[in-house]
């Protein structure tokens, strides 16, 4: 096969993108091929975890096998006859190289500025749909894959940041994680270990205990696989747009405190169901940390509208705290204000788009808090519910956490929220509320008819002699770490 440099030179090049190659896929290049190189990213596959070998070594040999199988080894597209192994893929030609064909982009000025990848398929998915550029960026607000100009548009007022850098953070995050798992593996080989040399039980029993929980540390043990393969590539498209889907693993937990009993099949049932229970807790977790992250983006700043403000409602100079008061103040009665519910509205106004903003509601014993629409009932009793205008989530007597759904809705929540984040996506009828200390979704109406301006509600409610006094504080939104 003749060498490239004798193929073509500068000035003989009509395209200065692809210098005239026949294989570049790019849309605007006057000499399209008909076809589509073909491209695969390697599979990488990690060791099986020693520790459970025994145990799941046939159905992971089994998945080992078939995955070796599909692998393909992603070829030159511009050889004619016997294509050799590609050496890289470059993103502006769209078409992937052996050592040979590449020397063009080594040697011709224009094309040395061409960005070179190691050698993938689908060439094709790495380019913006919308611009025909490169994937390069990484948006951190809507947590998606952006061109340049995506970063310019779109995505102008979003925080934007170069792929290799949120590749490497979410790496080491994985990677943390992964040593958490195996170090929990680790520590329950261990435990089980422990508990068949102090309790003497007959091989039935065994294999039957066995058999019942193989499965769950296979899938385990899966788990570690792929967060090793992830952790392995250096595709930084395909590691963030593998990442969200991934199934994260739990971290340690002590496992100290388990003392052998006289039933081993009842002590390793119940260390399974504790495993099987921390793994969807963390998955859980760690998906509304990334939710949460990404409502705050939208904070807006709230301040309380004192014309709405109920007589017994004491308001801070800036606006910012509300709680109730023993005397009842003279105000004048005009239509926007309420006569008998103790609440006040937000001075804020949304009729598009997403905002969120959070409430200090700590030690308060009392409390309701989320969106209503303008056109609210401000005179008189009424109950609050989304039929009503009111989206609202709250604290009564002190321990029941109430979404005020007509009828309300019992929320079980693990903690005592000290800040409630509330988020709202007007065109998609979308109202959550976060636990922000906790990372934790409390409640969210879904499914909502906006018609109208949304105004962010408070109702501090009255103050028991004192129980309830502290107040509702708007607070200014920091990331959650």
């Amino acid at each position: 096969m003749a060498a490239t440099s004798s193929l073509f030179s500068e000035d003989q090049c009509p395209c200065s993108i692809c210098l005239g190659n026949a294989q570049c896929q790019r849309p605007r290049c006057e000499e399209l091929s008909d076809k589509q190189p073909e491209l695969q990213v390697k599979t990488l596959r990690s060791q099986p975890a020693a520790q459970f070998r025994q145990s799941v070594q046939k159905k992971i040999s089994s998945s080992s096998e078939q995955e070796e199988e599909k692998e393909e080894v992603v070829l030159c597209d511009v050889c004619d006859e016997t294509k050799l192994k590609a050496l890289k893929s470059c993103l502006v030609c769209l078409t992937s190289y052996c050592e040979t064909h590449l020397e063009l982009h080594q040697k011709i000025t224009v094309m040395t500025r061409h960005k070179l990848i190691d050698p993938v398929k689908n060439l094709e998915d790495r380019m913006c749909k919308k611009h025909d550029r490169p994937l390069e960026l990484f948006c951190k607000t809507d947590q998606m894959c952006v061109c340049q100009s995506c970063a310019e548009s779109d995505h102008k007022l979003h925080h934007i940041v170069p792929m290799i850098e949120e590749y490497e953070g979410k790496k080491a995050e994985l990677g943390k994680t992964e040593t958490d798992v195996q170090q929990m593996i680790e520590e329950r080989r261990l435990k089980i270990q422990q508990i068949k040399q102090s309790v003497k039980f007959s091989k039935e029993d065994a294999d039957r205990e066995t058999a019942a929980n193989v499965q769950v540390f296979t899938d385990l043990i899966q788990s570690v696989e792929r967060m090793e393969q992830l952790l392995r590539t250096e595709d930084h498209l395909k590691f963030l747009q593998s990442f969200s889907s991934l199934n994260p693993a739990p971290p340690t937990k002590d496992w100290t405190d388990i003392r052998v009993q006289s039933s081993y099949e009842e002590t390793v049932r119940r260390a399974v169901a504790q495993l099987k229970d921390t793994l969807s807790k963390e998955l859980e977790k760690l998906r509304v940390h990334f939710e949460l992250r990404r409502v705050q983006q939208y904070a807006v700043d709230v301040t309380l509208d004192p014309d709405t403000a109920h007589p017994y409602l004491i308001l801070s100079d800036d606006g910012k705290q509300v709680s109730h008061g023993d005397v009842k103040q003279i105000l004048p009665d005009n239509p926007e204000r309420f006569s008998s519910a103790l609440g006040v509205l937000g001075k804020q106004r949304m009729s598009s788009g997403r905002f969120y903003f959070e409430v200090q509601v700590k030690e308060k014993t009392d409390w309701i808090l989320g969106v209503s629409r303008e056109s609210i009932n401000r005179k008189g009793y009424f109950m609050l519910s989304p039929e009503n205008g009111h989206w609202t989530v709250g604290l009564m007597k002190g321990n029941e956490y109430k979404a005020l759904a007509g009828p309300s809705v019992c929320l079980p929540l693990r903690s005592k929220p000290e800040k409630v984040g509330v988020f709202v996506e007007y065109e998609e009828g979308l109202v959550s509320f976060y636990d922000v200390n906790a990372v934790a979704l409390m409640y969210s109406f879904t499914d909502c008819t906006f018609t109208e301006k949304l105004c962010p509600y408070f109702n501090p409610s009255h103050n028991a002699d004192g129980e309830n006094s502290p107040p509702l504080i708007i607070c200014p939104v920091s990331n959650t770490s």
